[in-house]
């Protein structure tokens, strides 16, 4: 994610921090190359200028002058006004959703075709489903795309959210109105009213969409845009705004855009907050945006709040600690424990999705690790254990050379692969037997060999 900008942004962050004292022509350098990381990452001219004046002023300002660490207290400029940038000036309830009206709350969805709106609506929905708790209802007023209303019920169906079916031959406007109808009458807190999107900007598209906003008078209208747009995701959130009445943008695609120029253009242009960013193709891939947080990440300091939240979802407490009360009883560490280990990996959205909210440091140190290798090692390792046996899995010691070749031959796999695993599964043992003991530091150095070629 913002891949470019990251690494430019993490160089010039390292230079100003070494920094002892700040003169002109240091601060100038500093700021042209930001400058042209910023451009270079497809951030809209305008909002370039605007930044680089503020963190100019302030950086000739007497906070970080009369700095005993300039260099640092630089770098906390230039954190603060990318972070108000992407909206942190405009307050932590901004980015927050609106439901205080009368149920059910409407959220109506605009966007172009292709921006990924129809699942950014099932994303929601389970967000709101899971996060906030909330009975949700989608409904799809896209009578155009021939597909639109089946992928919506499907979504929805994987979201665990209800949905109102619609017909192409029905009107838009009409649509609405009946699902807000069921909605009242079956006691839904929010509706999610998907609309039609277009290849391109048009006047009856906008007209169409002026007609179900003043129908149903939704508390929310998001803009939902694709960050892998560039300059264009400008124009078109702009044409949008002009519009309707937006009170909010969501970022799809931010995995996939290595430039990241919308993320820092769109609120700037719109003057709308970012409430969501679309970080993975998975349902569970929708995170509320966090200006500031995301702005470390673009200066290459990580997220590390989010890595913990991911653990928080990912983890399963109960089996985490049914597992620690299991060693300290003196029970032994078996396979179907270590495959355990593995699938909470997944859940927590594997080595990629961990790696990019590490400090660039710590990616850097990860650089000679292929992770995509390294997932496909982890995806073998749980292939070999489905393809042994119960009792196989309960007692490792079994596993002899016929076996080995069994197992081999279930999974798809050399017999190489097989003593690989195990031998992985060994050291996790040990390190297990050494928690037990209390030795903590010797587990954390045992760790180091568990960790894909390169990390170590």
């Amino acid at each position: 994610m913002l891949d470019n900008l990251t690494q430019r942004l993490a160089k010039v962050v390292k230079t100003m921090r070494g920094e002892a004292r700040l003169t002109e022509s240091n601060t100038a350098e500093m700021l042209r190359e930001v400058r042209l990381a910023l451009l270079e990452a497809d951030v809209a001219l305008p909002a370039v200028r605007e930044f680089i004046a503020k963190v100019k002023e302030k950086a000739m300002g007497e906070e970080v002058i009369g700095s005993l660490t300039p260099g640092q207290a630089l770098v906390g400029v230039v954190q603060r006004e990318l972070a108000s940038l992407m909206g942190a000036d405009l307050g932590a309830e901004a980015s927050q959703l609106n439901f205080a009206t009368q149920p059910p709350a409407i959220i109506l969805m605009a966007g172009l075709q292709g921006a990924g709106k129809t699942t950014t609506v099932g994303k929601l929905a389970k967000y709101l489903r899971e996060n906030k708790k909330k009975k949700v209802l989608t409904v799809s007023a896209d009578v155009y795309r021939p597909a639109a209303i089946g992928q919506l019920q499907t979504v929805t169906g994987q979201a665990g959210a209800d949905f109102f079916p619609s017909q192409p031959t029905d009107k838009p406007v009409d649509i609405a109105l009946a699902a807000l109808d069921y909605a009242k009458k079956h006691h839904h807190e929010v509706l999610i009213v998907d609309t039609a999107g277009r290849l391109g900007i048009d006047q009856a598209m906008m007209d169409e969409i002026r007609a179900v906003h003043a129908a149903i008078k939704p508390i929310e209208t998001l803009f939902v845009v694709d960050a892998m747009l560039g300059q264009d995701a400008i124009n078109t959130a702009k044409a949008f705004n002009d519009a309707l009445p937006l009170t909010g943008v969501v970022l799809t695609k931010l995995d996939g855009d290595s430039r990241g120029g919308a993320a820092l253009s769109v609120r700037h242009i719109t003057g709308k907050p970012i409430k969501f960013a679309g970080v993975a193709e998975k349902l569970d891939g929708l995170e509320a945006f966090d200006p500031s947080r995301m702005a470390n990440r673009i200066l290459g300091m990580g997220d590390i709040l989010a890595l913990v939240e991911e653990a928080r979802k990912g983890v399963d407490m109960e089996a985490a600690q049914d597992l620690a009360h299991k060693i300290k009883g003196g029970g032994k560490f078996d396979l179907n424990d270590f495959k355990a280990q593995l699938s909470q990996m997944k859940k927590m959205g594997g080595l990629t999705s961990l790696l990019d909210k590490l400090p660039a440091q710590m990616q850097a140190a990860a650089g000679n690790a292929n992770m995509d290798q390294a997932e496909k090692q982890v995806r073998r390792m749980e292939g070999i254990i489905n393809s042994m046996t119960p009792q196989e899995r309960a007692k490792p010691e079994l596993i002899k050379a016929t076996r080995k070749r069994r197992i081999a031959a279930g999974a798809g796999v050399q017999v190489q692969e097989v003593n690989r695993m195990l031998s992985q599964f060994e050291q996790m043992q040990s390190m297990m037997k050494k928690l037990k003991g209390g030795g903590m530091m010797k587990m954390m150095r045992g760790m180091k060999g568990m960790l894909p070629g390169g990390m170590r």
